[in-house]
């Protein structure tokens, strides 16, 4: 990372730091572990109760896009957008602690991607607002994020093509990236005010800035894809109640005919 503000190089209280973040990563980690176990067996988060089965494939595939993109965000903003430490910072920790929990834990190989995407730097800043040695961690750290999206972009095709889905929703996702750091460049905006802007212009709902603060640009990304999401499901699951309607009540129609040329 570059354009820090604050530096402590110390050896010591590097070495300190190592292993009081290890505990607080895991210890968060744990919790959030159990957290997930819950809800995943709560049953008024299941969606089959709520969606087709054709919209939750299409939510599958943007889950394993969101995560690519979510590591892809991060990257780029670490390597030329540095606008505000602590909420990449603290993107990072959440990011990389998710990641954590979905990712295979069996072979070495699994073990040393787990330590990668530990954020020792992130968590180092988070603590004492200072940068340590840790923080040379996070180029490493950077490596672990690649084959995060690497190893989703894999599940990703394989889900797509088990399930016999088409992957146009791919060009939905180039475009907005692509505009994003187009917007980044030619508006001279941090990546997250280029974000927010692509998705209003894509979403038809304008292209200027929406909230005056991070959590309030974040909120505003997450109401306009939730409402393009839950729109396009609305409109489809209206379109199938209309045709289901209308072939019933052709079937119930061909059905009396059929009974009455019995009849006769």
């Amino acid at each position: 990372m570059t354009g820090m503000d604050n530096f402590d190089f110390s050896l010591v209280n590097a070495g300190g730091d190592f292993v009081f973040i290890l505990i607080v990563f895991l210890l968060f980690y744990f919790i959030l572990n159990k957290v997930f176990l819950r809800l995943k067996k709560n049953e008024y988060l299941d969606l089959k109760k709520y969606l087709p089965v054709e919209e939750i494939q299409t939510l599958g595939q943007v889950f394993y896009l969101i995560i690519i993109s979510a590591c892809f965000i991060y990257i780029l903003a670490s390597l030329i957008d540095l606008s505000d430490n602590f909420f990449l910072s603290l993107f990072d920790f959440f990011l990389s602690t998710f990641c954590f929990l979905l990712m295979k834990k069996d072979s070495f190989r699994d073990k040393i991607l787990l330590f990668l995407l530990i954020p020792f730097g992130s968590i180092s800043f988070l603590i004492n607002n200072v940068y340590t040695l840790l923080v040379l961690l996070n180029f490493i750290h950077l490596i672990g994020f690649v084959f995060v999206m690497k190893h989703y972009y894999q599940k990703f095709l394989e889900y797509t093509e088990n399930n016999g889905l088409g992957i146009a929703i791919l060009l939905l996702y180039a475009i907005v990236f692509i505009s994003m750091i187009a917007t980044h460049f030619t508006e001279n905006v941090n990546l997250l005010d280029a974000l927010v802007m692509s998705s209003n212009a894509f979403t038809s709902n304008g292209y200027a800035v929406l909230g005056s603060s991070i959590p309030g640009k974040i909120n505003s990304i997450i109401l306009v894809w939730s409402g393009y999401i839950i729109s396009g499901v609305s409109t489809a699951t209206l379109t199938a109640a209309i045709l289901v309607k209308h072939y019933n009540k052709r079937f119930d129609e061909l059905e009396r005919l059929i009974k009455e040329n019995l009849k006769d």
